[in-house]
């Protein structure tokens, strides 16, 4: 067979790049970015280079398996793909049967793919979809929504052309979007500033022009300064604040106690430097980016502190500027035909959702629901009983706080069904494992890309599955054709590309020669002149009816951090250039290059508790403590420790990441109780941990 090259999607994070596979007698080869795609460049992160060692690895769910002992035990019995979709397509069946179709859950890790797994759970009679947002972006999202009455999908930060960029908790050159890094680097070579604001010095802080060692928790309150500065030395844009914010005299009052020198002790920010950030952005205004964050899912004010990053770009009219948070069009807005929706083939569920979003916290969006709700109503039945959980390429128990409590939740199912393409924590719990090809080996659904050029895209087969593993349309079909859901049985990927895309004038074959189809010729910077906003002023609003009318409000005052007692720190987490939160730790190559977490200390703090730099300590919460290695450095804030997430498993297929480093979710005792209501997220940083020497 000679060689070619096949235009695909990586799979190895959420951000998706577009890739290019050299791919030779039916094997993938080599694995680059797709140079055809702007901003890419043929680049890829460490992550995406190690989607070979992934489709090599033979520790993953290599065919479908059935639980024949106690879940967590370890013991399967091998099944093939029909007795294992009979299997879960009866028991879920009976459960429609017994307590109606809403006592099923759906969750994934949200992204473009979604509409699939949406479609099946619509399909299947229930309204309980959720992504794993409630652990990462919804808090960002809801502010968002709140303030524009659309969320944060239809901003796009036009790094390319800003002039001052601010990163707030939001890490770019580690976390990796290879259109980003290339974007921001571009901008910052052509003059751009860059400021960072974290507890510790990231790789992306060691790129800035100014960096800002905050004391954790406190964004808040700097942010609410930075607004006062702006305000009181009259640096905002007058004529967007006056023809786009509703309720300005209210922030006004909202900001008047929050002065430099007030909040200077609280933040550890000196008050000069607070002034010096606002006069710059002030004249970088309006090509200014002061980013909202995206994993926000920290503090029980974390819905504050990105609402506040949106109004601080208001202020400044970067909101639909060029270099700032331009909006991202539509296909309607070009012209175009947006794509055919899977979740349209069936009738919407009325049904309240378990979760409480839409009825019980109206102000929330159903779209991702909040999962850490969602399995409150698992274990108490209210307001109804939650009986089947399908677990779609993700691993709850590996992300979420109190993972021992979640078990006791998933006690109550009668059936747990995971699809994925590698072990967690979740699986092991399952009922049934329907083995997911890896992302080289299969099909995904097309998907738009947003941006100032959108696009679709859609991911295609490099090679066929080394092992009895099946694409997520393939699983999605096979239950949909067992539960008579005859509209989303499809029989090739074909058929469900060209229902996809039927009247937007593309085809399949549309997508061989790029893997892409541009929507546009060129960047389209619309602005807001023309616009009116979904909410009821038509402008944005510095306090929402919607949250008001619920008794929350939309800018609350700032609320003091506590100092953690002596020997006592606040736990951060946050990702690593090398790893995609838990799925990647048992990778060959990446294990290889980062076998383990280490513990970010204090040098000063250390040095008084007689810790040294390589030196293994003690790190426990409440039950739960474990012994990591120490990264002593004197770039993070003596309050903090930080901890890259996913590591400390512990399941015996997993050869090379078990009983390596420290799993933070279970240092987080009481977690699933710490939220933030007026966000919806789950507050993962509201913990003090205690770290002793061994």
């Amino acid at each position: 067979m000679s060689g070619k090259v096949v235009y695909s999607v990586c799979g190895m994070c959420s951000v998706r790049c577009p890739i290019q596979v050299d791919v030779e007698n039916g094997a993938c080869q080599f694995i680059q970015g797709n140079r055809q795609a702007a901003g890419i460049r043929g680049a890829l992160c460490a992550r995406g280079a190690s989607g070979i060692a992934m489709l090599r690895d033979d520790e993953r769910p290599q065919f479908p398996m059935i639980r024949k002992g106690e879940r967590g035990e370890g013991k399967w019995q091998k099944a093939t793909w029909d007795e294992a979709l009979d299997y879960a397509a009866q028991k879920l069946e009976a459960v429609r049967s017994a307590h109606g179709g809403r006592a099923i859950l759906l969750s994934d890790r949200g992204g473009p793919f979604a509409d699939l797994t949406q479609a099946l759970i619509r399909g299947l009679g229930s309204p309980n979809y959720c992504s794993n947002d409630s652990t990462c972006s919804v808090n960002m999202q809801h502010a968002a929504l709140s303030l524009f009455g659309f969320g944060e999908e239809r901003l796009t930060y036009d790094y390319k052309s800003a002039k001052h960029v601010v990163l707030q908790t939001r890490n770019v050159f580690e976390s990796i979007d290879v259109r980003e890094c290339n974007d921001l680097m571009d901008g910052l070579q052509g003059g751009c500033k860059l400021t960072v604001i974290d507890v510790r010095a990231t790789v992306t802080a060691g790129k800035a022009d100014r960096f800002l060692m905050i004391r954790p928790g406190t964004d808040y309150a700097l942010n609410l300064a930075i607004m006062h500065v702006l305000i009181k030395r009259e640096l905002y844009n007058k004529a967007f604040v006056h023809d786009w914010v509703h309720g300005f005299d209210e922030l006004i009052n909202l900001v008047e106690p929050y002065s430099p020198e007030a909040v200077e002790a609280e933040t550890g920010i000196a008050a000069a430097e607070i002034v010096a950030l606002a006069e710059d952005l002030a004249s970088a205004a309006p090509a200014v980016i002061w980013h909202p964050g995206w994993m926000t899912s920290r503090y029980n004010d974390s819905f504050y502190v990105s609402r506040s990053a949106f109004l601080i770009n208001a202020l400044l009219g970067s909101i639909g500027a060029k270099g700032g948070l331009a909006l991202a069009p539509d296909p309607a807005d070009l012209g175009r035909k947006g794509l055919n929706k899977l979740s349209d083939l069936f009738l919407a569920v009325d049904e309240k959702r378990a979760d409480g979003v839409g009825w019980k916290y109206p102000q929330f969006e159903g779209g991702p629901g909040l999962l850490h709700l969602a399995y409150q109503a698992m274990e108490t039945a209210d307001p109804y009983a939650l009986k089947a959980y399908i677990a779609w390429q993700h691993d709850p128990l590996g992300a979420h706080p109190e993972p021992g409590k979640l078990q006791q939740a998933f006690a109550n199912l009668d059936l747990l069904v995971c699809v994925t393409s590698s072990w967690s924590a979740t699986a092991w719990q399952a009922d049934v494992i329907l083995p997911l090809s890896s992302y080289l080996e299969r099909e995904s659904i097309v998907a738009l890309q947003r941006g100032l050029k959108p696009s679709f895209f859609v991911r295609q087969r490099c090679q066929e599955p080394r092992f009895d593993t099946k694409a997520d349309w393939e699983i999605a079909s096979g239950l949909a054709a067992r539960l008579g859901l005859k509209a989303l049985a499809y029989q090739t990927p074909e058929d469900i590309w060209n229902y996809q895309l039927e009247g937007t004038g593309y085809r399949p074959e549309s997508f061989e020669e790029k893997g892409f189809v541009e929507l546009a010729n060129q960047p389209l910077y619309a602005g807001m002149a023309g616009l009116k906003l979904a909410t009821p002023s038509g402008k944005i609003e510095v306090a929402s009816e919607k949250w008001r009318r619920e008794g929350i409000p939309s800018m609350g005052p700032y609320a003091a951090k506590p100092v953690p007692p002596n020997g006592f720190f606040r736990l951060t987490i946050g990702r690593c250039s090398l790893h995609s939160q838990g799925h990647t730790v048992n990778n060959p190559r990446l294990h290889a290059q980062m076998p383990e977490n280490l513990l970010w200390l204090n040098q000063a703090v250390a040095s008084r508790m007689g810790i040294e730099d390589g030196d293994r300590v003690v790190i426990a919460s409440g039950a739960h403590s474990g012994k990591i290695k120490v990264r002593l450095t004197e770039f993070i804030h003596p309050e903090a420790v930080f901890m890259v997430h996913g590591f400390g498993r512990e399941l015996p297929v997993e050869s090379r990441a078990k009983g390596q480093g420290v799993a933070d979710n279970l240092l987080m005792e009481g977690g699933l109780e710490k939220w933030d209501r007026a966000g919806g997220g789950l507050s993962l940083q509201e913990q003090f941990v205690e770290v002793r020497k061994v």
